[in-house]
């Protein structure tokens, strides 16, 4: 067996520390990320980058007469909670094209408006692009909706190359999200970690394993309100989430009800028509703010000693449930 995990879903409310995570990990030592956290060469990936271009492409739709299409409005939640899956799904669409080399990687942003298409269709929903072969928009105000995103779509494709190395061999491939429900909702959720994890694909679900980072929804909504940067709101580490969307999309989630309903303790069930899976978790107390130092450096080093010490416990709990 590999000394190291193949896939780790990251997985808490935004602003929670999962972007801290990341970053704290990349930057030790090729060490104590295969011996202590049994990590491999880095590869990322992160719904975020298109939940923002969502943003923009409503935006640019809007000025071109058009009503938004996947935001009630710039800073409301979506129009469609099946979006939540759309992104899973384009998480599906990035792994194939990183490990099993299915397709090209979408080379232009209307690469980027057929997969959203074709992720919409896979959940019974109806393409927002093009359909029988045909665009849905006039084609010089499509053209002109294009034309304005390519700087930042080309920015993003740049950001994902980065994260996502030639040669997986060896490679820990750690994926990013957050999934919740409104303020107040009772588990079962519709769209929480429950329905997502379950739209992930066979290929990521044999092969994974849950971090989770452990705020309370209160301290998310804090620590949210606290990182945005306006300057920068493509930002992975400085964004900030609408406060409207963190009280209906993020109010709460369903991760410590998946783990108290498991009929196998310390692990995730997960039900495919394939298939039942259960995945490792680890959940790893920030409900004391641990990981907020990491943006700025240098490190404090207290701070720094009492996060790896968090981090390492979690990771090597997770790894004896990982190889059992």
């Amino acid at each position: 067996m590999s000394e190291v995990f193949d896939i780790i879903l990251l997985l808490a409310l935004p602003a929670s520390g999962k972007s801290e995570t990341r970053k704290f990990i990349r930057m030790q030592d090729a060490d104590k990320k295969k011996n202590i956290f049994h990590l491999g060469k880095n590869a990322q990936m992160d719904d975020f980058p298109y939940v923002h271009i969502m943003h923009l492409i409503d935006i640019e739709l809007k000025k071109q007469g058009y009503d938004y299409l996947f935001y009630h409005a710039p800073d409301a939640n979506f129009k469609e909670s099946i979006t939540w899956g759309v992104l899973t799904l384009m998480l599906n669409q990035d792994y194939d094209m990183l490990v099993k080399k299915s397709k090209p990687i979408d080379t232009d942003i209307y690469g980027l408006f057929h997969r959203i298409d074709e992720a919409r269709i896979e959940l019974g929903a109806e393409p927002f692009f093009y359909k029988d072969g045909k665009c849905l928009y006039d084609e010089t105000k499509f053209k002109a909706v294009a034309d304005a995103l390519k700087s930042e779509y080309e920015t993003m494709q740049t950001e994902r190359r980065d994260q996502m190395p030639e040669n997986t061999d060896g490679a820990t491939i750690i994926v990013e999200f957050a999934r919740g429900g409104a303020d107040g909702s009772t588990p079962p959720l519709t769209w929480g970690y429950e329905k997502n994890l379950a739209l992930l694909s066979p290929d990521i679900l044999e092969k994974a394993a849950i971090l989770y980072v452990w705020v309370t929804p209160e301290e998310s909504r804090r620590k949210n309100r606290e990182r945005e940067d306006p300057n920068d709101p493509g930002s992975i580490l400085a964004h900030c989430v609408p406060d409207v969307v963190m009280y209906k999309e993020y109010g709460c989630d369903d991760m410590a009800y998946l783990i108290e309903k498991s009929d196998k303790p310390g692990y995730i069930k997960v039900e495919r028509p394939e298939k039942t899976y259960y995945l490792p978790i680890a959940r790893v107390d920030n409900r004391d703010d641990k990981t907020s130092f990491v943006r700025q450096e240098p490190w404090d080093p207290e701070k720094e000693k009492a996060l790896y010490k968090l981090l390492s416990e979690g990771f090597i709990e997770l790894w004896k449930k990982y190889k059992a």
